[in-house]
This record gives structure tokens, sequence and C-alpha cells, in this order.
């Protein structure tokens, strides 16, 4: 009777095994879901950067098809000697030299951050000796067992081994790509950063190289002006002797002549400090600059084409600079949220190990090896993971503010400069003008006082304020020359046409720095921002989770 019971015991201790089991593998689906789920439980909020000024569509109501920002540095100045100086600035600049080693520096950080998410191997041998007590479990052990080729483990005991470390941070949530590719936004940005000071330095270069022609024709009028008042003195000094005047008029000449002559040297001196600042940029030491022979006052560049508005976004360095400095904080947001959840952490070794050398190869015996897995959740004391995250997204806001302070400053630029072109260009054709109109009463004063038919102070103040007008018209030129410069620069002209901006064996991005394929979803929901491409300016007046 007694057997026929033993199969519904046996069922039901089956059952039992099978409800245990079963209870058993979901508690562990419970445990494991809430690892991964608890940390992300109560993230910190996130704020959000108030929304920019949408850009205008027109430069207050200035637009064009063309755009002179997109024109080579040749073709924009026209002039080979010019070209000539900036091409020599970019290549002997020390600032820009400098800059280089920190497009060096950024890409180092890419090469850095890639190899965070991909298995470290170490590999090599390793000895150490060791006197266990007979008095411990393992000093005992060790005195009791033989060897595989017989005999006892000698005391002091030796350890050789040689063998391979592999550990792996898997990427499972992106922390270590999204810190990758933030990296390599950065590293754009140091190149956009770059580029942004050569714009300025060619700017800079053509400013002094206007200035010296500016200088040049101050020394030219200088000399005519002390040629008419040679003249002038001549005359007083003869109606002088004749007794027709008293001394004073020839005192008065001569007083002009000897200021204007002290002129000259300032107007020279002027001249060689413009030169050297010149020599500086070019970086090479002081010495003369060559420059061409002109009419000053009918000095033309390229005509300016502004353009539309929008393509200060693609034109301008430093706006792009600040465009991926955006990008860059939002992967460091997502950066700092991965560390809320669980890292996964694969570690192995394998090798030949032994108490002796000559073992270590020939036996299989002397195999060891082994392969662990973790899965760590930060739970309690989360106050820095949490500071970091808060810390992200500030920074974040203020690449948002420093991105639309970026583009509103280079608007108000290019409508501040075309204005002051505009402006002066008018104010050079009255000044002209004026400037015909007292070359006019210089030529009258100067018959009349020959023949003694007008005052001294006439002729005197004739020549005074055309000296005044012409001083004035060549420095109103030499504003309007520079201010078509900045108008090129404030475009984002003055990059292409001359010598790569970027070197070819240092500012090199690794092909595979920016992965091509989209990112996984995130584990907030949300999609992984890709560094590229860039956000418009309607992305960019806010910050997304």
């Amino acid at each position: 009777m007694k057997h026929p019971e033993r199969p519904s015991h046996t069922k039901h201790n089956a059952r039992t095994s099978h409800t245990r089991h079963t209870k058993y593998a979901i508690a562990k689906a419970l445990i494991c879901s809430l690892l991964l789920v608890l940390p992300a439980c109560r993230l910190p909020c996130l704020r959000q950067a108030d929304p920019g000024a949408n850009l205008p569509e027109t430069f207050n109501g200035r637009a064009s098809a063309d755009n002179s920002g997109e024109l080579a540095i040749p073709e924009f100045f026209e002039d080979p000697i010019l070209v000539n100086l900036v091409e020599q600035a970019l290549v002997g600049n020390q600032q820009l030299k400098i800059l280089a080693e920190d497009i060096q520096i950024a890409n180092n950080e890419i090469l850095a951050r890639k190899g965070a998410y991909l298995p470290f191997f170490n590999i090599g041998p390793m000895a150490n000796l060791n006197k266990y007590s007979g008095y411990t479990l393992l000093g005992g052990d060790n005195s009791q067992n033989l060897t595989p080729y017989g005999g006892h483990f000698p005391s002091p005991l030796p350890d050789f081994l040689i063998g391979t470390e592999v550990a792996w941070q898997v990427d499972i949530w992106r922390k270590l790509r999204n810190s990758r590719d933030a990296a390599t936004m950065r590293f754009l940005g140091t190149t956009d950063g770059r580029n942004y000071v050569v714009t300025r330095l060619v700017a800079e270069v053509a400013e002094n190289y206007y200035t010296l022609l500016a200088l040049d024709k101050r020394l030219q009028l200088l000399d005519n002006i002390i040629q008419l008042q040679e003249q002038s003195l001549a005359t007083a000094k003869k109606f002088f002797e004749a007794a027709r005047f008293t001394e004073l008029p020839v005192q008065r000449f001569m007083a002009e002549v000897r200021k204007n002559t002290s002129q000259k040297l300032i107007i020279k001196q002027e001249i060689v400090e413009t030169e050297n600042r010149i020599n500086f940029l070019l970086g090479r030491y002081p010495m003369p600059v060559e420059r061409a022979s002109v009419d000053y006052f009918d000095l033309k560049l390229h005509k300016l084409s502004l353009g539309i508005p929008s393509q200060l976004l693609l034109n301008r360095p430093d706006i792009r600079e600040a465009e991926r400095e955006l990008v860059a904080t939002g992967l460091d947001v997502k950066v700092a949220r991965a560390r809320f959840y669980p890292a996964l952490m694969i570690t192995g070794q394998v090798g030949f190990e032994a108490f002796n050398p000559r073992y270590l190869f020939f036996t299989p015996e002397s195999i060891v090896g082994g392969v662990a897995g973790s899965l760590i959740a930060p739970v309690i004391n989360r106050n820095a993971i949490q500071a970091d995250y808060l810390s992200a997204n500030a920074k974040q806001i203020q690449a948002v503010v420093n991105y639309q302070k970026v583009t509103l400053t280079a608007f108000t630029e290019v409508i501040n400069r075309v204005s002051m072109v505009e402006n002066y260009g008018k104010s050079i054709e009255i000044k002209k003008l004026q400037l015909q109109s007292l070359e006019k009463s210089v030529e009258v004063a100067s018959k009349l006082f020959q023949q003694a038919r007008a005052e001294y102070l006439d002729v005197l103040f004739s020549q005074r304020d055309l000296m005044d007008a012409r001083t004035v018209l060549i420095e109103t030129k030499k504003d309007q020359l520079t201010a078509i410069v900045n108008t090129y620069q404030a475009l984002g002209g003055g990059i292409g046409g001359l010598v790569p901006v970027l070197n070819s064996e240092t500012d090199v991005i690794p092909p595979d720095a920016i992965p091509p394929d989209t990112s996984p979803a995130d584990p907030a929901g949300g999609e992984v921002v890709p560094p590229e491409p860039m956000p418009s300016k309607e992305e960019a007046g806010s910050v997304k989770d």
C-alpha cells in the first residue's frame, strides 16, 4: 500500500521544488529590477534657460544674396603686399602657435576618452616570497600538502606569475561615449576658437597696414604744408626787408614751419611703432614694412555684401565655438545623469602561476584564470552625484546664455560697422568738397599776400585750416578702411584662401571619434543629443534634459 503513495509524495516534492525555483527566479528579477530602477528614482529636476530672441531676418533692412564673409583673403583685399603680410602672420604668429598646441591637447583628450570605454589589458610577470606561520590555516596546509611532482612545498614559498588582466566597464548608458563626444565637441570648439583668432589677426594686420598708409599720407601732407609756409615765409622776409611789414609775420610763419617740421618727427616715430606692431604680429624682429604706393584717398576695398543674418551662424567661428560648447555641455548633463544608474564592470585574468619558474609553461597545472562581473549602483549618499548633475545643468544654462550673447554681439558688430562704413563714406565726400574750397582759399590768400593786398593772418589761418582738413580727411579715410576690414571680419571673413586653418599633422579628428549611428534611448526616456549637426538658434534657446 505504500508503493502507490510514493509517486504522490514525489510529485508533491517536485511541485514544491518547482515553486521554490520560480519564487527564487522572481525574487532575483525583482531585485535586479529594483537595482536598475531605484537609482533613477527621484532624480533632481533640471532648470531651463530663458529663451533668447529670434535672430532677425535682415540687418535692419539690409540683406543681399552674396556675402563678403565668404570671400577669400586675396579676393577681398586685392593688394598682393598686404596679402603677403597676412600670409606671413598666419605662419609666424606666436599666439596661433600656442592655440595650435591647445588643439593638440584637445585632440589628446578625445583619445583618452575614447580609450575609457574599451577593455583595458595588462600583461606582465609578478614574483613574491611569503613565509607563512605554521599556526595558521594556510601555513599548516602547506606543510602537509605535496606538490604534483612529490615533496613538500618550500617555506618560505615563492610565487611566480605571468598573466594577463582584463578590466572592462560596459558602457550600457553611453556615459563613456557621451564623455568622448563632449571632448570631440570641445576639440572642434577649440579649432573654431583658433579660427576666430585668425580672423582677428587678419583684421589687425590690415588695420595697421592701412594705418601705415595714412601716416605716409600725413608725412606727404606736412611736406606740402611746409613748402607753402616756406613760400609765405620768404614773401614775409622780402616785405620786412623792404620795410613794408613788421617782423611779426616773419616770426609767425617761421614758427609754423618749425612746428610742422617737429610734427614730422612725431609721425615718423608713429610709423616705426606701427611697423613694429605689424612685425610682432608676423612673428619677426623689427624691420621696415613694405607697402603699396597708392593714392590714399582713392583707395577702395571690395564692395561689401552682407548676406543674411542666419549666415553668421555658419561663418562666424566664435558662434560655432559657442555652439560646440552648448552641445558639449548637453552631453555633460547626460554623463552626470548616467552616474545615477548601475555600472557594469567585467574583470578577468588568465596566465601561469607556480612556486618554481620551470613549472610555469610546461605543465597544465600551472594555468590559472578567472572572470568576474559586478553591477554596482549608488543607493546611499548620492549628494556628490546630485551636485555634479546640478552643476552640469548650470554649466549648460551658461552655455545657452553665452551662445545667445555671442550671436547678439556678432549681429550688433555687423550693424555698427556697416553703419560706420556708410557714414564715413558720406563724410569723406563732403570733406573732399571742403578741401577743394580750402585749397582755393589758400591759393587766393597766397597771391593776395604776395601782392601785399592781404594780411599775413589770412594766409596763416587758411593754411592751418587746409592742414587740419587734410588731416581729418586722412583719419576719416583710415577709419573707413578699418570699418570695412572689421565688417569683413564681423561677417566671418578672414579664414580661407591662404593656408589651411587646420594642421593635418596635429589637428586630425579620429575617424571614429563621433559614432555615425544615433544613440539609443536614454534611461530617463529622452534621446541622447548627438554632437552633429549643430543646433539651430531655436534649439539653442532652451535647455533639453
